[in-house]
């Protein structure tokens, strides 16, 4: 059940301070949600996923860093601009280019004095903000999903909010932590799974919670502990970046809508490797199916599901990639990488590009119960997470002399077929995504966006 709480204070201001026209558009943006859904018509059946923009952090719900969009292999930068603070997780692109991305900064938006989070948007033709949203100051740590109506999903400081795409609140409901993760399922609901481990399924259009919480590190006792606090919602967010011990869930799951079951990285109290756990939401329940510990010195990426489904590829610390068969948690292979990735891994149909802020761009091919290096590339240091397109076009952040470049690379070669300064980019990036119409979005962790388009 969704819970009606008090906005913070600078987020009532935020509100009442929006020009009428944009109140009046908004009111007609709920009309057609409310609408939409009487006289049993299926116009609010919105599919969400693949092929409609970058919607979630590493595209779509399996997290394969891979779009059907063809990629170009002629591109120029079209705009860049800084956000105002720096970004830690990937920026998100709605299905008519509408770029999400949050950050946490000082004075952020209008009616907000103070170190806040915050969600912007920008417009991908010409990088114009469209709107600025203050939240909760660990924002920063949320990814953000985007559906088809444009309406964006992220998390702050004990929350899961819903803002559409002219930045109006839709809904707010909350939880226990901050959503480092969230997806969409099957049936066009929200998943999402703080970093302290409560996970949700949410009623897109409510925020209702349409089954009852799952805790991936169990219930409180508070028979045995009446007086247990509740933690901060803040607790061990530096530790996600790494993967560390005290975040225990520090990463984005991946989730197989044909059967509801999504593969999460788990670090429990006390355990001494973090785990891969499936779990599976179906017969209005949360269950787990299986959890293998098999993560050396704590989780480095975001699982990645196979397009078939039976394969879950993830890395550790130890500098692993390992594949995992997803019916069982059994391993099927592992493979050293000489660097620890970073992000989620790039699978296109068995191609497997991670990435990292160290280490070299490489592709790996998985036989099934082996695999095998494709081709490799020592002269290419990452700085970022690669994506994969169609037409054998990836794409990389890569650094070469002095300046950090955006790297257009065949995928079944790995030979360069271009490269593009970031202008003034430093350190590496959180991301790489791909826009409907071969836009490539790149964001630098020091808060700086960078698009470009395919030539004409």
């Amino acid at each position: 059940m969704r819970t009606s709480i008090r906005r913070p204070a600078h987020v009532l201001r935020t509100i009442v301070r929006r020009p009428a026209f944009r109140a009046a558009a908004a009111l007609g943006a709920v009309g057609v949600l409310t609408l939409s859904g009487c006289g049993g018509t299926t116009l609010d059946d919105i599919t969400v996923g693949p092929g409609h923009g970058w919607p979630s952090a590493f595209h779509d719900g399996r997290n394969s860093g891979t779009t059907t969009v063809t990629g170009s292999r002629h591109l120029t930068l079209s705009w860049s601009r800084p956000i105002g603070g720096p970004a830690l997780t990937p920026t998100t692109v709605g299905p008519d280019g509408q770029l999400f991305v949050t950050t946490g900064i000082d004075n952020a938006c209008v009616g907000a004095p103070g170190a806040v989070g915050a969600l912007f948007s920008f417009q991908m033709p010409t990088g114009r903000k469209r709107f600025c949203n203050p939240l909760g100051v660990n924002a920063i740590h949320s990814v953000s999903a985007v559906d088809e109506l444009a309406n964006v999903y992220v998390g702050d400081d004990g929350g899961v909010n819903s803002i559409n795409s002219l930045g109006e609140p839709r809904w707010r409901t909350p939880v226990a932590g901050v959503p480092v993760s969230v997806q969409f399922t099957g049936d066009s609901n929200v998943l999402t799974i703080t970093q302290s481990g409560q996970v949700d399924v949410l009623n897109r259009q409510t925020g209702d919670r349409t089954v009852p919480s799952f805790q991936l590190l169990g219930e409180p006792d508070f028979l045995a502990h009446p007086n247990l606090p509740r933690p901060a919602d803040g607790d061990g967010l530096d530790d996600c970046g790494s993967g560390g011990p005290q975040c225990p869930v520090a990463n984005v799951s991946a989730i197989d809508p044909s059967s509801e079951r999504f593969y999460v990285t788990v670090w429990q109290r006390g355990s001494a490797n973090a785990s891969l756990v499936a779990l599976r939401y179906a017969d209005k329940r949360i269950q787990q199916d299986w959890s293998a510990d098999i993560l050396t010195d704590g989780s480095a990426t975001s699982p990645t599901l196979s397009p078939d489904g039976k394969t879950v590829y993830v890395g550790d610390n130890s500098g692993r990639l390992i594949a995992v068969d997803a019916e069982n948690g059994h391993t099927k292979w592992v493979q050293p990488l000489g660097f620890t990735p970073r992000g989620a891994v790039s699978d296109d149909d068995g191609l497997l590009i991670p990435g990292g802020d160290d280490g070299h761009l490489i592709a790996l091919h998985d036989n099934g119960d082996s695999v095998r290096i494709a081709w490799e590339r020592k002269d290419l240091q990452l700085r970022g997470r690669p994506a994969q397109t169609a037409g054998e076009t990836g794409y990389v952040v890569s650094p070469i002399g002095d300046a950090l470049n955006l790297v257009t690379f065949d995928t079944h070669t790995g030979t360069t077929v271009a490269s593009a300064v970031l202008p003034g980019a430093q350190g590496t990036t959180t991301g790489t995504s791909v826009g409907q119409k071969g836009e490539v979005v790149v964001t630098s962790r020091v808060g700086q966006i960078y698009v470009f388009k395919p030539e004409t």
